[in-house]
Order: structure tokens, then sequence, then C-alpha cells
């Protein structure tokens, strides 16, 4: 079988890495096609690539003359569904950096368009699906070991960034070039995940802090609440601005605990479920008995890189049918999440899911328009204007 023929547009310090995972990792794949505005990006790519790849500085042309099956998207985050489609329109299949986009309003306009070719492959970087642990987990609460999810805390303040980080390019920590800050650039995995392991909530109520901790307009601390169908509750906590951070992932459940922390996986298993123990315990303080489960995983370093994991998955589909891991449809579900966490934090109240897109958009377009930040090369609805080869 051929080797599916990949094109990258956008050669930051994402697509260029991709670039050269893909040539080392993948012998059923080949980047032959790449687009940047600015040529000087291309001088990123690995050694081996230089002179066999097409080189385009206009996405049209790289869409018109471009030798390539898929398409990966790796550009700044308001040009994610315009690109994606273009790709489509062009009969490619795609792979989406994520966030699927900065709003659900675009996601909906994106995904509407994805339903017009059921003939492609659509797929999004969410490549914390692939690693063991969380795989471990989702299993655990799928299988039904962990019994119905009563409560689920995650803390995730490790991403710790200097004012130096933000200044280093002009897309950053803006809202007319970037779209928003911590939940928008370094938590999309993580919303993801929160989605998948969980379902979606039917309630947030969340406090936002825009530049508590940095010169910047967006927000760098969240702290949300989250109610679901169920009755089960949640919290959601992440800045940039707190040293050392943790990453501590807590889920409760009627048959134990899970906490994922500091790469360990521990699972603390009852005899009895908590629910009927509550009922049926002669004790009023002895709780049901425990067993300490660690729970082993593949290190991340074992097999193949978890984007690689992402990419090989989509070629799999294009080649053979196989299920996707992380469809590009299930993008806007984490990104729900993020707008409704923003939404709530101004309005200084509760939201109820789902999100009626628009209000979020509005909100955003008014942000942009007021932005103290004009990005002299990034604007929200510009095409062609964004720099391809500004980093994440």
């Amino acid at each position: 079988m051929n080797p599916v023929k990949i094109g990258i547009v956008g050669i930051g310090n994402m697509g260029s890495d991709h670039a050269a995972s893909i040539t080392k990792n993948l012998p059923n794949a080949k980047v032959t096609a790449v687009c940047d505005l600015n040529p000087k990006a291309f001088d990123r790519l690995p050694a081996q690539l230089q002179n066999s790849v097409q080189k385009f500085t206009t996405d049209e042309e790289f869409f018109a003359k471009g030798d390539m099956d898929l398409v990966m998207v790796e550009v700044p985050h308001f040009q994610h569904a315009k690109l994606s489609i273009d790709a489509m329109n062009a009969g490619k299949h795609v792979i989406v950096e994520k966030p699927l986009c900065v709003h659900k309003a675009d996601a909906e306009i994106l995904l509407a368009e994805c339903a017009k070719h059921p003939d492609l492959v659509k797929g999004i970087m969410l490549n914390q699906r692939t690693r063991d642990a969380h795989v471990k987990i989702k299993n655990l609460i799928d299988s039904g070991d962990l019994g119905e999810i009563r409560r689920v805390n995650w803390i995730i303040t490790d991403w710790y960034r200097t004012q130096q980080y933000y200044d280093s390019g002009d897309w950053r920590a803006s809202w007319r070039g970037e779209g928003g800050g911590v939940l928008t650039n370094q938590c999309p995995h993580q919303l993801d995940l929160m989605q998948w392991f969980f379902g979606m909530p039917k309630l947030v109520d969340a406090h936002i802090f825009l530049g508590k901790y940095h010169d910047i307009e967006v927000e760098d601390e969240v702290n949300a609440y989250l109610e679901y169908p169920n009755g089960a509750t949640g919290n959601f906590i992440t800045t940039t601005g707190e040293a050392p951070g943790t990453n501590r992932l807590e889920i409760a459940g009627e048959h134990g605990r899970i906490v994922f922390e500091n790469n360990k996986l521990c699972y603390k298993r009852h005899a009895m479920a908590t629910s009927e123990h509550i009922k049926t315990a002669k004790s009023g303080f002895q709780p049901p008995e425990t067993w300490d489960c660690e729970i082993h995983f593949a290190s991340d370093n074992e097999g193949l890189p978890q984007h690689m994991r992402v990419v090989a998955n989509v070629i799999d589909a294009i080649q053979n049918g196989a299920a996707l891991k992380a469809p590009m449809e299930e993008g806007i579900r984490g990104l729900e999440l993020s707008n409704a966490m923003m939404l709530s934090g101004f309005l200084k109240k509760a939201v109820e899911l789902p999100l009626d897109s628009s209000i979020y958009a509005a909100k955003l377009e008014e942000l942009i328009a007021t932005s103290r930040y004009p990005k002299k090369t990034v604007a929200a609805n510009a095409g062609n204007s964004s720099d391809f080869s500004q980093s994440f």
C-alpha cells in the first residue's frame, strides 16, 4: 500500500516537529508539501525534507497544487476552521491542531462542513487520549468498575509561564491574536479529557481572572464548578501563575476513588458500594473496607510519540477504515466547556449547557474590538493574514 502523502500548513514549532516526527516514525506516511507565509520557516524542516517537499507561501496555491492526501493544520487558533474547511473542499483528509476553534459558533460552522464530506477522514490532535494512563482511566469508568461518578477534581496548575513567554510572540495572550489564555492555549487537552471521561456537565459556574499574574489581557487563572446530569459535581482549577504547580486528577465513584498524580495511578477500591454501605453499615463512622491498588501503565517513552499515535490512527482510518481515536467532531465539547467557563466568569453567574454559541461569540467579538494589543500580523477573520510560523 502506498504511503499516505501529508501536507502541513504552518511550519512553526508544532508543524516542524510533526514533519520531523512523521519522517522518523511513520513508514506508511510521507510529508510531501508544506505551507507557510514566511519562507524562512522552511529552514525548520529536517534536512531530508529540504529538497523533497513542495513549498508554498500561500494557502490557495498549497491547496490547488499540493500533492497530498492528508492536510495537517498547524496555525494560530483563529485560522483552524477556515483552513480545515479549505482542505475538505480540496478533497483532502484533515487533522486540525487543538483547540478545534476559539469559540463554539466557529466550531459549529466547521462541523456543518464536515457533515458535507462523509468520505473524508477528519481528526483533531487530541493526543492525550492516546496516553496509556488516560486510556486506563477511561476503561475503568466505561467498564463500570468505578461505579457511578460522584465527584471530580482536577487541579492543573503546573502551566507556569513568565512574562517573557507571553512577550515572545505577537499573537500570544491577546483576544485578537489568541482568543484567550490558559483555557484556550494550555488546557484544551484537559478539557477534552474531562468530557471524554465524564461527559458534559449541565451547569458551569466559574471565576476567571484576567492578567492576575502577568501583563496580559486574557485569563491566567480559572476556578470552575461543574454540575452533571446525574448529580455529580466537579471542580477544574488552572493557572499559569503558580509555582510549584500541581497536576492532580481525583475521581470519586461508588466503588472507590482514583487519583492520578506524579505519574502514579492509584485506585482505592471499596469492597461495597458507598451508597449500599451508607444504608446498611452498623457503625456510624466506619467507612467501607478498602483495597489500595496501584494501576500500572506504559511509559510515555514507550512506543510511538503521542502525536504520532493520532497521525497513525488517522492513516489507519484512511487506509483501512479504522475507528478514529479523536474525531474532529468531538473537539467541540472541550471547546464548549472552555467557552462556558469564560462566559460564566464574564457574566458572574452560572451558565447552563448546551451553551448558546452566539452569546459567547458576541462577547469575544467585543473583546477583540477593544483589545489593547492590536497585533500587527493576526486578525480574527483574516484568511492569509496570520503568521503560520508563529509557535504554540
